[in-house]
């Protein structure tokens, strides 16, 4: 007998807001099944509120609000039984923060649970890496967001360790230089701790941005990006203006600036790590809600 179960997940990030249906497809004898219906991303850009303001704008407010109306409508055509918000690093530091929560449940019904930096990196941990972890391999996970990135390291299959460090894209671009070169070093001793004695170690990379990286590089599905391309592909991005990333790489206005930062993580943790290759397996934050939802997770 074929069950279909539709559940939603909405992910309210540091450079954009999420909504994701997923059917969950169940049937005796085979594994459990969980495909992507529909994915809306909308561009509100909180943390360039939270992080240079310190609060969410009454515009932003508003923007949100407008959202999450725009998301249960969504959700109601797509039939969904059940679902959760999450927000994230900007909701979480904006002083503001609580009051905006309780106003979009006043204004919409939509309760938003902010999530802290272990409870993401512990969600997001939660999607099927079966597929590469399985083994002695080792790997360190890297989840690149606006406002902060989570860093888990996998070896034998297991979890040995992770942590959430605010090093965002949105972030990085509103910080000063001297900050942002603080951080780096913060991680960079994190990740050379950690995987020192981890042999052949390669990275699993999710996020916004690495997910464009790699359609732009044509790879097959499950092949992965080496270092050298990575690095090559942000040489190029680099020479490019704002203006040419949007106009000749057709990226979205809200993608073409943070890209940059994004892939400056990516080629420092394969760096440090010793990484030759990343894998870009699609999954984030908003996969992890669907599944720990699924199995009562959160």
């Amino acid at each position: 007998m074929l069950e279909i179960k539709k559940y939603g997940a909405i992910d309210i990030g540091s450079n954009a807001i999420r909504l994701l249906v997923s059917n969950i497809v169940i049937k005796k004898g085979n594994d459990i099944q969980f495909k992507k219906s529909s994915l809306v991303r909308v561009p509100i850009r909180l943390g360039a509120d939270s992080f240079v303001k310190g609060i969410i704008s009454d515009e932003n407010i508003t923007r949100m609000i407008d959202a999450m109306e725009a998301f249960k409508l969504l959700m109601k055509v797509h039939n969904v039984e059940k679902y959760k918000a999450c927000a994230t690093s900007a909701m979480r530091e904006a002083k503001n923060g609580a009051e905006v929560v309780a106003q979009i449940l006043n204004k919409t019904g939509v309760q938003i649970d902010i999530i802290g930096g272990k409870e993401e990196a512990a969600i997001i941990s939660s999607t099927d890496l079966s597929k590469l972890i399985s083994g002695d391999n080792s790997y360190l996970y890297v989840d690149v967001g606006g406002g902060s990135t989570e860093f888990t390291i996998f070896s034998a299959g297991k979890i040995t360790t992770s942590k959430s460090f605010k090093m965002g894209t949105v972030r990085l671009l509103n910080n000063k230089k001297s900050v942002n070169k603080a951080i780096f070093a913060d991680v960079e001793k994190w990740i050379k701790k950690n995987t020192k004695d981890l042999k052949n170690l390669a990275l699993i990379g999710s996020g916004g941005n690495i997910n464009k990286l790699f359609k732009m590089s044509g790879r097959t599905e499950g092949k992965p990006i080496s270092y050298i391309y990575l690095n090559a592909q942000y040489q190029f991005l680099k020479k490019m203006s704002y203006q040419e990333r949007v106009s000749e790489l057709s990226l979205n206005p809200d993608r073409a600036d943070v890209i940059i930062p994004a892939t400056k993580i990516y080629l420092s943790a394969m760096k440090w790590s010793g990484a030759s290759k990343i894998y870009v397996p699609k999954i984030g934050l908003s996969d992890g809600i669907i599944k720990s939802l699924f199995y009562n997770k959160i």
